[in-house]
């Protein structure tokens, strides 16, 4: 688990769909996710295997982060949504959400994601290493 007693990190595969969204906004990855359409980012969270969440450890319980992913539980695992609210990012939540994604998945499981620009230099830091080899079909919609 991360360091910081302020935040909570636990899996939650019913994550509530609004919740997720207001996350995916308040980071950034709302301008390049289907925030206006519900139903698609509720078969987002329901086709994930792996949901991890950062909450405030406060009255209500505020939703800060959330890992999205889907893993065979044996050789590897796919993170397609790391987001952290800004009103948060800077203070451990991603790297949080990232350790206890690893504590959960154990050394066995190789990890991997396509990182938005301007977030590089964070996986870089925690230590993830940058894959030269990768390709990408591109969705219509």
């Amino acid at each position: 688990m991360a360091e910081n007693p302020h935040v909570l990190y636990a899996s939650e595969p019913a994550l509530d769909v609004a919740e997720f969204r207001r996350v995916l906004v308040e980071s950034g990855l709302g301008e390049t996710r289907p925030v206006d359409d519900p139903a698609r980012l509720r078969a987002m969270l329901s086709g994930a295997n792996l949901v991890l969440t950062a909450r405030l450890d406060i009255a209500d319980k505020p939703l800060i982060g959330v890992l999205r992913a889907m893993t065979d539980f044996s050789w590897v695992c796919y993170i397609s949504e790391l987001a952290v609210s800004r009103s948060a990012q800077g203070l451990g939540v991603g790297k949080g959400l990232m350790d206890e994604a690893r504590r959960q998945l154990g050394p066995s499981i190789a990890i991997s994601l396509i990182s938005m620009p301007d977030a590089v230099g964070f996986y870089e830091r925690i230590g993830m290493k940058r894959m030269a080899d990768a390709f990408w079909f591109s969705r219509k919609n």
